[in-house]
């Protein structure tokens, strides 16, 4: 039997591949453009990204085209479903709620497009939510609510080597970055009214890294959680720090270590960690 409402978002969610399969969830590509090169990020190679960005290579991120989206909502028509709950990266972000509104005002069926304020694992946590709540049978306004309702809840933070790559990316300030890099302090960010703002800078990348862990942990009290740890190009990290999260959090629904989007991956940079706190 088709489901009622069927789920879109884009690649910034960070869900794997298997996820996404599994809840029947459709995922538009955000662009990668390396120089006169241009491909979805799901097909650029983290070596090659990397590279690029030690480099100092021209590296710049677009949204979907509408068209992607467009088709993504005529799928989800012809497939039976009766509506379209579609969630996306912050518009302090990118552009790519608009490219999905352009797309939804030519659907067949109709679509409901979220700006989910967020990035990341919280995205896509939220992402996560609203299809389960599709799978069992929610109407829309039960779907959108269910998300909603985990974005409200969930905390993005960030660690990051410099932060010289979300400057030449204009998502920070550059006296912002200057100071971040000074002295060898690290800087944690967290993600604010749909945008990346400072949280903290901590001398050393061992301490930043602990000072990451022990605010996750306050953030998620004593509540049941999803956690996920993201990463660029540090696998290594990543998988300490979700060590050291599930050793400290007493309950602790879904875990999952997972390489983050190539087109946060760009602005961020190599080395950089991700900590999504979900409460159940």
């Amino acid at each position: 039997m088709p489901r009622r409402v069927a789920i879109v978002t884009d690649s910034t969610a960070c869900l794997p591949q298997q996820l996404t399969e599994q809840l029947g969830v459709t995922v538009a590509q955000i662009q990668v453009r390396i120089g006169d090169w241009v491909e979805d990020e799901v097909r650029v190679p983290v070596a090659k990204l990397v590279d690029a960005l030690r480099g100092r290579l021209d590296v710049a991120t677009s949204p979907p085209d509408p068209g992607a989206f467009f088709w993504a909502y005529a799928d989800a028509a012809a497939a039976g479903a009766e509506a379209v709950v579609s969630l996306h990266v912050s518009t302090g972000l990118s552009q790519t709620v608009d490219a999905a509104r352009q797309a939804a005002e030519q659907a067949q069926v109709p679509v409901h497009v979220v700006d989910t304020q967020t990035c990341g694992m919280s995205l896509g946590y939220a992402v996560v939510a609203a299809a389960t709540a599709a799978a069992a049978g929610g109407d829309v306004n039960r779907v959108v609510s269910t998300a909603q309702h985990t974005v409200r809840r969930s905390t993005e933070l960030i660690y990051v080597d410099t932060l010289e790559y979300l400057q030449r990316g204009g998502r920070i300030g550059r006296t912002a970055a200057l100071v971040g890099s000074a002295l060898s302090m690290k800087p944690l960010l967290t993600v604010e009214d749909g945008r990346i703002t400072p949280l903290d800078k901590v001398l050393g990348s061992e301490r930043a890294l602990r000072k990451l862990v022990d605010i996750a942990v306050k953030r998620a009290g004593d509540e049941p959680v999803d956690i996920a740890v993201e990463h660029f190009d540090a696998a290594e990290r990543a998988g300490s720090v979700l060590e050291q999260l599930r050793a400290r959090l007493p309950d602790v629904r879904r875990s999952l270590v997972t390489q983050v989007s190539s087109a946060i991956g760009a602005h961020v940079g190599p080395g950089a960690v991700g900590v999504t706190v979900s409460p159940v």
